[in-house]
């Protein structure tokens, strides 16, 4: 069966948001840049059409990204509007990765998924997947284009740091013509884009500096320098007063090392330590995706995470065992 045309998929999501009453906007938990200036930017969208909104996120899991504007009318997820009749759901790969408290919504509610990973399992009632967008945020952009909606500052804001944040700083592969046309005309709508580079890439909080400084000593490699680790334990987030909001770009470190293929990222989430957490980058030719799904995650060729039973320890081990066995392949 072939698949509808782009502007086809655009379009059946547009009747659905057009003839919803109350719409409740969420992105996956632990909001990065991508999920969360889709989200603000979607919700000012909608409003501007004089539809009833509201963008359910948790605050206190916003990291850097918080600086745009729109974020202190958040919903706490906890307090999500259950009547809504429409959830949209973005940049989420799976139902799992919601934030916990909507995971029963989105089977209750009907629920438009708007994503671009590949691995996306269409858990809404309408899909809409391009894997070939460098982000929600520029999926987003070409919703309001295609239906004439007008952006202001704050919205060109928001998607332009989704865009940003997910191509990094558009060196990614994922960097198209149209994600430079995308970011063309956001920039036409007066985005403080220095300030911005400045807030995201050139400050941070000294506790941050000193939570990666842990990471920098954790680094190691495995396989002959083809692969490229760093951890963190819960200790370490408590020690320097950071939560998980304040680890992006940690999995830059042992991406940054010259001849890695492979670069992993593994964190404690809670002191239970029942669960670690990985992040994965790759180089050619390695997939990310492949090694997520062995442990049931996804995401991109190049980019991808995954959860892993246990303490760090035995997760590294597990790890470990599982990343020379493929490299052996």
């Amino acid at each position: 069966m072939r698949r509808p045309s782009q502007r086809a998929r655009i379009a059946a999501v547009l009747a659905r948001l057009r003839t919803a009453q109350k719409i409740l906007v969420t992105a996956h938990a632990r909001p990065d840049g991508d999920a969360l200036g889709a989200a603000l930017a979607l919700g000012g969208l909608l409003r501007g059409q004089g539809l009833r909104v509201q963008v359910a996120l948790d605050r206190a899991e916003v990291g850097a990204v918080a600086v745009l504007e729109g974020v202190e009318t958040l919903t706490p997820t906890a307090q999500a509007d259950a009547t809504a009749d429409l959830l949209v759901a973005l940049d989420s790969g799976s139902l799992d990765r919601l934030p916990e408290p909507l995971q029963s919504l989105a089977g209750r509610i009907p629920t438009v998924n708007i994503d671009h990973h590949p691995t996306n399992t269409c858990f809404g009632v309408l899909n809409w997947i391009e894997p070939e967008a460098s982000s929600v945020g520029e999926m987003i952009w070409m919703l309001a284009r295609q239906a004439g909606w007008k952006l202001d500052r704050p919205i060109a804001e928001a998607l332009w740091v989704a865009v940003v944040t997910d191509t990094g700083r558009f060196a990614y592969e994922s960097t198209r013509p149209a994600t430079l046309r995308c970011a063309a005309d956001l920039l036409r709508h007066d985005v403080r884009s220095a300030w911005l580079n400045d807030e995201l890439y050139g400050q941070f909080a000294l506790k941050v500096l000193r939570l990666r400084q842990r990471a920098y000593d954790s680094l190691e490699t495995w396989c002959d320098g083809r692969v490229t680790v760093v951890s963190l334990t819960f200790n370490d987030f408590a020690a320097t007063g950071c939560d998980q909001s304040d680890d992006e770009d940690v999995i830059e470190i042992p991406r940054a090392v010259r001849g890695s293929l492979l670069a992993l990222y593994l964190y404690e989430t809670d002191n239970a330590r029942k669960v670690t957490r990985l992040s994965i980058r790759t180089r050619p030719p390695l997939d990310a995706i492949v090694l997520a799904t062995r442990f049931g995650g996804g995401g991109h060729v190049r980019s991808a995470g995954c959860s892993l039973p246990g303490a760090l320890p035995q997760a590294r081990q597990a790890l470990r065992t599982a990343v020379e066995a493929w490299l052996a392949e």
